[in-house]
C-alpha cells in the first residue's frame, strides 16, 4: 500500500474531560499516515493522490469547529474525515497532548482504520 504522511502537525481544538481543560483551545501534535491508491505517483498527477496541504487544512478547519472530551473520539473523527473527504483506503492517526500531566512529557492515542 502506498502512503502519504504528515508528522508533527500542530492543530488546535477544545478537548478534555475536565472543565479547566476546555477553557481554551489546546495545541495537539498529530501524526497522520494515509493510504492512497497504489502507484498514485505513476501518472505524476496530484489528482491521483491525496494532497498533503489539503488534508492538513481540512483537519485543522474541522477541529476548530469541534469539541471533544476524549482523544480517542478526536482520532476517530480525523480517520472518518480522511475516508469521507479524501477517499483514503487506510489511515493511522496518532495524537499527542503534550504537558497535560505533571511529570509526564506527553500523553496520547494512536488508532489504525481501514476500508474493508
Amino acid at each position: 500500500m502506498d502512503k502519504i504522511f504528515l508528522h508533527g502537525m500542530k492543530a488546535e481544538t477544545l478537548i478534555g474531560v475536565y472543565d479547566w481543560e476546555r477553557g481554551q483551545p489546546q495545541t495537539l501534535l498529530l501524526d497522520l499516515v494515509v493510504g492512497v491508491p497504489e502507484k498514485s505517483g505513476a501518472g505524476d498527477d496530484i489528482n491521483g493522490t491525496i494532497h498533503y496541504a489539503d488534508a492538513c487544512a481540512a483537519v485543522r478547519a474541522s477541529l476548530k469547529n469541534q469539541r471533544f472530551l476524549l482523544l480517542e473520539a478526536l482520532a476517530e473523527h480525523i480517520a472518518d474525515l480522511m475516508f469521507s473527504d479524501f477517499g483514503a483506503q487506510w489511515v493511522r492517526v496518532k495524537i499527542v497532548k503534550p504537558g497535560i500531566l505533571p511529570d509526564v512529557r506527553e500523553v496520547g492515542v494512536e488508532i489504525e482504520r481501514s476500508i474493508n
